[in-house]
């Protein structure tokens, strides 16, 4: 092979590397609409016991282990496999995250992606599409005859997050009217078709500086077992036919209900 040649070939080498590179990357940046719904995986269940399904974002990723551990003997607890990011992901893909399980009791939300948009900002995610859409989902949720269970969105950051300021370098802050204004609008669906609210806004709020940074949505490890323990107390409870204390109209939901009336 002549020096020319090496030069061609390795310059070859270098490109499909970094064709490679690039590739990969798109791929972790693919947007979750555009792939097909992966089933979530439901763990052995041979005492039969009641099927959980959690349905959100990698908020709630982060209370899941400790909500399945929770549980471990009286449930058996999964999570919809993909990140469920926005309503309008939702809507696409509620079908594959339901499966053909037959679920006692589903756990879901979506907001924050709604709210942000991340790399969905160019969507209608304003407060009454969310509604609109959000209306569809608890339709779809509730032909499977499951006990529906709403979990509030949890607070947002004060400042400009993150993530929206690094990769796509937009200044975006949720102010608390905005915030209200979804968090209203999606308890008013949950009002209309009788879902069960479990309030993680109003456990989350007095505690936020503690448990999350001021430019991301995320919290911390005692963040998300603090969540973890009223999810799995609700969903207990509910199971049982009983009301829990995180699910009585507390902080936001109290707010909608009572606005709601005048």
């Amino acid at each position: 092979m002549t020096k020319g040649n090496r030069t061609v070939h390795k310059t070859r080498e270098y490109l499909l590397i970094v064709m490679g590179a690039v590739m990969i990357a798109a791929a972790a940046f693919a947007f979750e609409k555009d792939r097909p719904a992966t089933p979530p995986v439901v763990p052995p269940n041979p005492n039969n016991l009641p099927k959980v399904l959690l349905i959100g974002d990698s908020i709630s990723s982060g209370y899941y282990p400790s909500v399945a551990k929770a549980l471990e003997g009286k449930a058996v607890v999964a999570k919809s496999s993909d990140n469920g990011e926005s309503t309008a992901v939702g809507v696409l893909k509620i079908d594959g995250w339901l499966g053909d399980t037959k679920w006692d009791v589903i756990h879901f939300n979506w907001g924050v992606w709604d709210m942000y948009g991340w790399q969905y900002a160019k969507d209608d995610r304003s407060p009454a599409m969310y509604a609109q859409r959000l209306e569809t989902l608890v339709v779809r949720m509730k032909k499977t005859g499951a006990k529906l269970i709403w979990a509030t969105t949890t607070p947002v950051p004060p400042g400009p997050e993150s993530t929206m300021l690094k990769r796509w370098k937009r200044e975006v802050v949720i102010d608390e009217n905005l915030e209200r204004q979804y968090q209203e609008a999606a308890l008013q669906v949950m009002k209309k078709y009788e879902v069960q609210v479990d309030d993680l806004y109003a456990l989350l709020k007095p505690r936020r500086s503690e448990f999350q940074a001021n430019d991301n949505v995320h919290f911390s490890g005692g963040g998300s077992a603090l969540m973890a323990k009223q999810v799995a107390d609700c969903i207990l409870k509910n199971l049982r036919g009983e009301r829990s204390a995180g699910a009585s109209n507390s902080g936001v939901a109290a707010k909608a209900d009572s606005k709601s009336r005048n």
